[in-house]
């Protein structure tokens, strides 16, 4: 009697037909899909929820800086809107003042401005911008520098919106 139990216990530890449990079911592979494509929906679901919730919805004027203190191609980096966002205040002549997000539209690195070659560079990928307009002169970057709206009050310079290249 403990014979039989002891060769039944091992029949059942030791599978005959390990070949076939190589193989997955169809209803296995699609529950493993479905599962899947579930995890990578949800997870795009919470990126998406994030990048919005750290949206700043107006914008509010704020000084950037004096118009005294930058000389005549000089740069600042201020941040606007928001404490994260880095931007550059180039003193093009005594009275034209532009200013733009400082992440490069390629790859979000940081952009210098080049007062030798009046340019705005990304130094990653060899982006360059127009220090006028924010536009592609070269490389990958796929669309021009959001530009900053800036208007003088009297010695003051102040940051009033976030002009994308769509007007936004």
């Amino acid at each position: 009697m403990k014979q039989a139990v002891a060769d039944s216990l091992w029949r059942e530890e030791v599978s005959f037909r390990q070949a076939e449990e190589r193989y997955v079911s169809r209803r296995q592979f699609g529950r493993f899909l479905v599962l899947t494509s579930l995890g990578m929906f949800v997870g795009n679901v919470w990126i998406w929820a994030r990048a919005q919730a750290r949206r700043v919805p107006e914008f509010l004027a704020r000084t950037v800086a004096r118009a005294s203190e930058i000389p005549i191609g000089g740069v600042k980096v201020f941040n606007y809107p928001g404490p994260d966002d880095p931007c550059l205040l180039i003193r093009r002549s005594q009275d034209q003042y532009v200013a733009f997000q400082q992440k490069c539209t390629h790859l979000s690195c940081a952009v210098v401005y080049s007062a030798a070659r009046d340019r705005i560079e990304c130094p990653c990928h060899e982006g360059y911008f127009s220090a006028e307009t924010g536009a592609v002169l070269q490389g990958p970057p796929p669309r021009p520098l959001a530009r900053i709206r800036l208007e003088r009050r009297g010695e003051e310079l102040v940051a009033l919106a976030v002009e994308s290249e769509t007007g936004g």
